[in-house]
């Protein structure tokens, strides 16, 4: 019987492939022991509950990034979240730590290797975040979604999924997505979504040339986010929803996807074998660009400019794509060859290798 202690949280993009190698785990076993180490700030503290795991809590310490009150106080406040999780690794008999980056994954590292317990880290982000920098240090293994992840001795594993994308058959429930959305099966769908929340630029650049999407013979599944304020037009063919539940029979119906590029989404997409049009978010340390590189450089991909993408480049731009076909099946084909929908077995299978059990 072995005793998992998988740590991350703060975001969906650090918590859902958590869940993936937890519910991937507690599959192969059901005898051994599934712990999540989280903050009581961050999405973990609804999704891990919520999903069936055991939450316990660490200090939220962020790293600080300039010198103010808050890195005056940061090495004792980080020790003691050390001294938290130490504890839970002795008390609860912990045989390996699996870190997915985000606030509780740090003093987490650290905790497992004065405790000698081996750690497996794995980095979401073509970018990586400071707290897997650390962890990256001394793991036992270190596995990437992307290739060229800047951690040192990093093996690309992919990203682990949410079981309906993996088990996805898109042809096969073609039809039945189309019904759901009320599109026609026969006739090529673009899907446009931003996140739960949406993406103003997506939003503004489709309200203003939604009309040239129709003309070029192309049916728009629109996903504005809940925050939206686009109205909606009410024409055939045009599908527009504010949050969409099942976005498996989004990306059944998607002929070509217009999107932000976070890295479960470009891994979801990839997997899926379906081109893209990335839009990467414009604020941050530009991770959504690094994301989707790799899927640019094989040709299933595309990147424009958060400013570039306007009703004019739709027009200009995505219009002369949308007409051809031919380009569109070789980006199909060049996702498929880059995405995988094995990145839960391929992590667990570092922690296999980690534990000595592989």
């Amino acid at each position: 019987m072995t005793s998992y202690l998988l740590a991350g949280g703060g975001t969906a993009g650090h918590v859902n492939p958590l869940l993936a190698v937890a519910d991937g785990l507690r599959a192969r076993s059901a005898d051994d022991t599934v712990l999540v180490l989280g903050t009581r700030e961050g999405l973990e503290a609804r999704l891990v509950p919520e999903r069936g795991y055991e939450l316990v809590f660490v200090d939220k310490v962020p790293f600080p990034r300039r010198p103010n009150r808050a890195a005056v106080s940061f090495p004792a406040n980080f020790t003691r979240a050390v001294k938290q999780v130490r504890r839970i690794i002795r008390e609860r008999g912990i045989d390996v730590v699996v870190g997915f980056g985000g606030y509780a994954s740090a003093p987490a590292y650290v905790a497992a290797r004065r405790e000698g317990v081996p750690v497996v880290v794995h980095e979401a982000n073509a970018k990586p975040g400071l707290a897997n920098v650390l962890g990256a240090r001394s793991a036992a293994a270190v596995g990437v979604a992307f290739e060229g992840t800047p951690l040192r001795r990093s093996v690309v594993v992919g990203m682990p999924l949410r079981h309906e994308v993996v088990s996805l058959d898109r042809a096969a429930m073609r039809a039945e997505a189309a019904e759901f959305f009320g599109v026609d099966a026969a006739r090529p769908t673009l899907l446009v979504f931003g996140g739960s929340l949406g993406a103003l630029r997506l939003n503004q650049a489709f309200g203003g040339a939604y009309a040239d999407v129709l003309a070029a013979g192309w049916q728009l599944l629109h996903v504005t986010g809940e925050r939206s304020e686009l109205g909606d037009p009410g024409v055939p063919g045009y599908v527009m929803c504010r949050y969409v539940d099942r976005m498996d029979l989004a990306f059944a119906v998607a002929d070509l996807i217009v999107s932000r590029s976070g890295a479960a989404t470009v891994s979801e997409i990839s997997a899926l074998g379906i081109p893209a049009v990335y839009v990467p978010y414009a604020v941050g340390n530009g991770e959504q660009r690094h994301n989707a590189a790799s899927a640019v450089a094989a040709g299933a991909a595309i990147i424009v400019d958060d400013a570039d993408f306007t009703p004019e480049y739709v027009q200009s731009g995505l219009v002369p794509l949308l007409a051809d076909r031919t380009r569109i099946d070789a980006m199909a084909a060049a996702a498929a060859s880059i995405g995988t929908r094995t990145g839960t077995e391929n992590v667990i299978a570092l922690i296999d290798g980690a534990l000595g059990t592989a």
